[in-house]
C-alpha cells in the first residue's frame, strides 16, 4: 500500500492506495505546525488502526506540503512508524506535467499534485479548480502542460478578514446549512451570500475567460474543503472530487518508484 499525504495550511490529508490504485482509506487532521515528529507518529498509527491498516502494509508514501516546519516532522513520523522511503514533492521529483510558467520551480507542491491528478484521471484541456484555504484556479492544456493559473483568498480566510477588518461583522460559520437566496434578509445571510455565492460567481467568471483564453471547452473539475457547499451555486457543471490530490500523488509516486 502506498501511503499520500497532503499538508494542506488548514488540514492534513492522508490516503492509502492499494496496489490496484484504489484508494483503500482517506483521512484528515488539522495542520499543527508546532507539533512533534512524535506526536504526529502517534496520530499516524491511531489512523492507519482506526482503518484496519497494518503499518507493515506501507510499503512507500509521498508528501506534498505547503507548510514547510511540519514537512521535516511528519516525515520523520512515516519513517518511523511504517518503515519505508518517503518521497517529497519539489524540485527533483519526475511530476510528468509539462510546466509552462515563469518559474517551473516555483510551482507550489500542492497545485503540481492537483494539476497530476486532473491530467491522469480526466479528457483534457482541464481546469482544476481548488478550493482550500486559498481559492486557486488551473489550466492544463490538451497536451497536458501546466500552463498557469491563478490564486485568491479563500471563503474561509474572507470570512475571517470581514470579522477581523469591521466593527460590528461577526466571524460566521459559512457552511453550516444551506444557502437559498441571493439577497439576504439579515447580517448572517447578507454574508454568507456574499462569501458563497460570490465564490460561486467567481469560479463562473474565471472559468469562461479560462476557456476563452485555452480556445476550446474544458473539462472542468472542483476539490477542496468548499467544493461541495459552493457548487450548487455555480453556473458551471463542473465533476467534484474530493480526493483529486490524493490521486495526482499516487500518480506521481508511480512515476518516481
Amino acid at each position: 500500500m502506498i501511503l499520500t499525504i497532503d499538508v494542506g495550511n488548514t488540514n492534513t490529508q492522508f490516503g492509502g492506495f492499494n496496489d490496484g490504485g484504489e484508494l483503500v482509506f482517506e483521512s484528515r487532521i488539522a495542520t499543527d505546525r508546532f507539533r512533534m515528529a512524535d506526536e504526529y507518529a502517534i496520530m499516524l498509527a491511531d489512523i492507519l488502526r482506526l482503518y484496519n491498516v497494518s503499518a507493515n502494509d506501507i510499503s512507500g508514501a509521498i508528501l506534498a506540503s505547503v507548510v514547510m516546519p511540519v514537512t521535516g516532522q511528519l516525515k520523520s513520523a512515516v519513517e518511523k512508524v511504517c518503515g519505508c522511503r518517503v518521497m517529497t514533492v519539489g524540485p527533483g521529483l519526475k511530476t510528468g506535467l509539462n510546466i509552462k510558467i515563469e518559474e517551473p520551480a516555483s510551482l507550489g507542491a500542492d497545485l503540481a499534485a492537483v494539476a497530476v491528478g486532473a491530467k491522469e484521471n480526466y479528457p483534457l484541456p482541464a481546469i482544476v479548480i481548488d478550493l482550500g484555504t486559498a481559492t486557486k484556479i488551473l489550466a492544463v492544456d490538451k497536451s497536458g502542460a501546466f500552463i498557469g493559473g491563478i490564486i485568491a483568498p479563500g471563503v474561509k480566510i474572507s470570512a475571517e478578514a470581514l470579522a477581523a477588518k469591521t466593527a460590528t461583522l461577526p466571524l460566521i460559520s459559512v457552511t453550516d446549512e444551506p444557502i437559498k437566496r441571493v439577497i439576504g434578509t439579515n447580517t448572517i445571510d447578507c454574508m454568507r451570500s456574499g462569501l458563497l455565492y460570490g465564490a460561486a460567481f467567481m469560479l463562473d467568471g474565471f472559468v469562461k475567460h479560462f476557456e476563452r483564453e485555452i480556445g476550446e471547452k474544458c473539462t472542468v473539475v472542483a476539490t477542496g474543503g468548499f467544493s461541495t457547499a459552493i457548487k450548487p451555486l455555480c453556473g458551471t457543471d463542473f465533476i467534484l472530487d474530493e480526493y483529486l490530490i490524493l490521486k495526482g500523488l499516487y500518480a506521481m509516486y508511480k512515476k518516481n518508484s
